[in-house]
């Protein structure tokens, strides 16, 4: 997907401001929380929860919060609220598809919250599958360039098992089959990468392009939904060309 890759990097960056915003904190909790709940509170066997408690290391998470966390995972800790995964699904503006993960104690709140922003900025939430068929899930993996070049990335996504790899100068992301995400991580640890996103994250089938002043108005839809508190999550079909990367970073 074009400008992809630039797209993460503005990511990264608005995800510095996230932290700031004490919001970031509370995600990361989140993801850990799940990972334990689905795969228990062993870091050398649950893959998922070992690369969770990494990103929440990373961005200086008091290490009592994390052990709070995998605690209310297990169900070691029966004070915290449960928490439970949930997916929504909708168009924003144009025409483009959306899908809206969210992490949450209250399900009503959350449909909600996420129901309100679509209405405010023109779009529309959908039923479940109204959009679903659209993508696909994918293992995701995104690791600093550093000095790797694009030949040597290109190696490094063969040798684990992914099956894209997208290079530019800052950052490199590797994407492959749900059933790889495992070998993924294992094969960018044992190689010395720590990967600065890991994930399961749903992929475009086809994408749709749109002048930047339209798409725009979209990103700034997908920005209010990610700024609802449960949101973890919002993936959409919108081809991020070089101009519309050009019009965000102007913006």
């Amino acid at each position: 997907m074009a400008g992809h890759s630039k797209w993460a990097n503005i990511k990264h960056r608005k995800g510095a401001q996230d932290a700031k915003r004490g919001k970031l904190f509370t995600k990361l909790a989140k993801d850990v929380v799940i990972a334990a709940r689905e795969g228990g509170g062993d870091l050398d066997t649950n893959i998922r929860l070992r690369l969770a408690v990494d990103k929440a290391r990373a961005a200086n998470m008091p290490k009592d919060n994390i052990e709070r966390a995998i605690k209310r995972g297990t169900g070691e800790d029966k004070d915290g609220a449960a928490f439970e995964e949930v997916s929504y699904e909708g168009y924003a503006n144009h025409g483009i598809a959306v899908i809206v993960e969210c992490v949450t104690d209250n399900k009503r709140r959350s449909v909600s919250d996420v129901r309100a922003v679509f209405n405010k900025y023109g779009g529309s939430l959908g039923e479940n599958g109204s959009v679903g068929w659209q993508f696909e899930r994918k293992s995701y993996f995104t690791i600093p360039t550093g000095d790797i070049d694009e030949d040597a990335a290109f190696e490094l996504a063969l040798e684990i098992g992914a099956e894209d790899v997208v290079w530019d100068e800052e950052m490199i992301e590797l994407t492959g089959p749900v059933s790889a995400y495992g070998e993924i991580a294992s094969g960018l640890s044992e190689a010395g990468h720590t990967p600065e996103d890991a994930m399961l994250r749903m992929e475009p089938k086809n994408t749709m392009e749109l002048e930047p002043a339209q798409a725009l108005q979209v990103l700034n839809t997908i920005e209010k939904l990610e700024d609802v508190d449960d949101v973890q999550n919002v993936y959409h079909n919108l081809e991020l060309t070089d101009a519309v990367i050009e019009a965000v970073s102007n913006a």
